[in-house]
C-alpha cells in the first residue's frame, strides 16, 4: 500500500478533523503528498503542517466557484477522498428545507461538483472515495434525512464509476466510530453511545478512526474495485 501511494497526491476534502484527518495522516504515512481541504482554512493548514509533504487549500463543497478555483490551483491530483457531512436530524414534522439541502450538498451535490471539476485532473489510475453511513441501512427516527442522503451516496458511487471510468469511484459506509465526533457529548454520554453501538453489531465493539482510515487507503490502491460501497460497521446491518 505504501509503495503504491508514494509520490501520489491525495486530496482529502474534510481532512481537517475527525475521520478526514485520520485518513489524511494515514495517507501521509503511506508516502502520499496530502492536500488537506476544508472550509476552515486555518484548521486545514494546522493539520497539513504536521504532515510530511502536506499542504492545505480552502474548499467549500456548497460553492461551485470555490470548487473550481481549488481545482485550478491544484492542477493535478491522483486520488480524492470526501468525508464531509452536514446532519439534519429532525422528525419529518419539523424538517427545515435549507438544512435538508445542506445535508445533500455535503453528501451528493458537492461531490458531484467535485467530480465535474476534478475528474479532468485525475489520471486513468486515479480514484474518488465517497462517504455514506450506517443510517442509510438502519432506518430510525429522527434520522430520515441522514439515512436518505447517505443512501444516495451508494448510487452516486455506482453512477460516477460508470461515467468517469477508468477512474475508480467507491464509497465507505461507516458504523458508529470513535473518531472525535462524539467528544462534545461528554465522557459519560459518549461512553454510553459507544457501548450501545458495540451491543448492536456483530463484532461487539465500536469502530475506530483507524478502522475507517485502513479501509480508505485500501480503496485508494485497490485497482480492480469500482462502483462499490464498502461497509465498515462491524456487521451492524445484520445484527
Amino acid at each position: 500500500m505504501g509503495s503504491e501511494l508514494s509520490g501520489k497526491k491525495v486530496l482529502v476534502i474534510g481532512g481537517s478533523r475527525y475521520l478526514g484527518e485520520a485518513i489524511a495522516r494515514r495517507a501521509a504515512d503511506a508516502g502520499a503528498a496530502v492536500v488537506v481541504a476544508a472550509r476552515d482554512a486555518e484548521r486545514a493548514s494546522a493539520v497539513a503542517s504536521e504532515l510530511p509533504r502536506g499542504s492545505a487549500i480552502r474548499l467549500d463543497l456548497t460553492d461551485e466557484a470555490d470548487i473550481a478555483a481549488a481545482a485550478a490551483e491544484l492542477g493535478t491530483v491522483d486520488h480524492i477522498v470526501i468525508t464531509a457531512s452536514a446532519h439534519h436530524n429532525a422528525p419529518v414534522s419539523e424538517l427545515d428545507y435549507p438544512s435538508m439541502v445542506g445535508a445533500f450538498d455535503a453528501k451528493v451535490f458537492g461531490p458531484l461538483l467535485v467530480a465535474k471539476h476534478f475528474a479532468p485532473l485525475l489520471p486513468p489510475t486515479g480514484s474518488i472515495v465517497l462517504f455514506s453511513g450506517i443510517a442509510a441501512w438502519k432506518p430510525s427516527p429522527p434520522y430520515t434525512i441522514m439515512g436518505v442522503s447517505n443512501g444516495a451516496v451508494e448510487f452516486l458511487a455506482a453512477h460516477l464509476a460508470v461515467e468517469l471510468a477508468p477512474v475508480r469511484v467507491n464509497a465507505i459506509s461507516p458504523g458508529i466510530v470513535d473518531s472525535g465526533t462524539w467528544d462534545a457529548l461528554g465522557a459519560d454520554t459518549k461512553q454510553g453511545l459507544l457501548e450501545g453501538a458495540a451491543a448492536a453489531n456483530l463484532v461487539g465493539r465500536a469502530g475506530t478512526a483507524d478502522d475507517i482510515a485502513e479501509a480508505a487507503l485500501w480503496l485508494l490502491t485497490a485497482g480492480f474495485v469500482s462502483g462499490e460501497t464498502i461497509h465498515v460497521e462491524g456487521g451492524a446491518r445484520h445484527a
